[in-house]
């Protein structure tokens, strides 16, 4: 039988293997992660995921689980946005980053509202039509089975439940494309040895931009999973895009 093969980066790597690998990426890279993120993209990514909350329609009381959560970015806006009333999971596969983003919210003082959950994306442990809002910035790349990923999203939010995935995609204007690139793969991988001393997670981190779906192709993706009303929002001319998706 052939063995099943999916993407590291440009690398093709057995199915069961990848998620290892992934691991091995967080856990070099945790304590400087949220340093990188400014220096990165300059401070944007904070904007970018402001913008998020600002299009998520979430209110007060509502419960909202944060896929690849990390370091708790998101799950800090969207614990301030439902309030005491409501309630924000924070859900991460790597045991590394949800130590980190857990230490820095309780930190940050947010201990009523907010729960943690170690958890693959495409088997989650919580019950059908729970949720309000699912959202997962900048981790569905890194998911081996995007389909399965999404059809768990689907099961857990409740009808009227919203999906909003925040990630990089592909840019919009054709000029800047070289620059993109050369910045990509030269630039980055060399910030992340002098910041990290290591290089080589974020190569990966570029090849697996290039690797994942564009905005129309992920678009299809989550209509095809059942999602209505999917629309895209390009930031900083579609470096990154919010997807947005409606369970009926």
């Amino acid at each position: 039988m052939t063995e099943r093969k999916t993407h590291f980066g440009f690398e093709q790597v057995p199915i069961e293997e990848k998620v290892h690998r992934v691991a091995g990426v967080f856990d070099s890279v945790v304590d400087k992660y949220d340093l990188m993120n400014d220096l990165m993209s300059l401070g944007l990514h904070r904007l970018w995921k402001r913008a998020t909350i600002m299009l998520s329609d979430v209110y007060s009381g509502q419960r909202v689980l944060d896929l690849a959560g990390g370091t708790g970015d998101l799950a800090y806006l969207m614990a301030q946005r439902v309030g005491e009333s409501g309630l924000v999971v924070l859900g991460d596969i790597n045991a590394s980053m949800l130590g980190k983003g857990r230490e820095r919210l309780v930190n940050a003082g947010m201990v009523t509202n907010i729960r943690y959950v170690q958890t693959d994306a495409e088997q989650l442990p919580f019950p059908d039509n729970w949720f309000d809002c699912v959202c997962i910035g900048f981790g569905l790349r890194n998911v081996t089975r995007k389909e399965r990923a999404l059809e768990a999203m689907w099961r857990v939010l409740r009808p009227g439940g919203r999906l909003l995935i925040l990630e990089f995609s592909k840019p919009t204007v054709s000029a800047i494309q070289p620059l993109y690139d050369a910045y990509s793969f030269h630039i980055l991988p060399w910030l992340g040895e002098l910041v990290t001393k290591d290089q080589d997670s974020y190569r990966y981190l570029a090849e697996s931009i290039r690797m994942h779906p564009d905005q129309t192709s992920l678009k299809a993706m989550m209509e095809d999973v059942g999602f209505q009303r999917c629309t895209y929002h390009n930031f900083t001319a579609g470096v990154v895009a919010l997807h947005r998706g409606y369970k009926p």
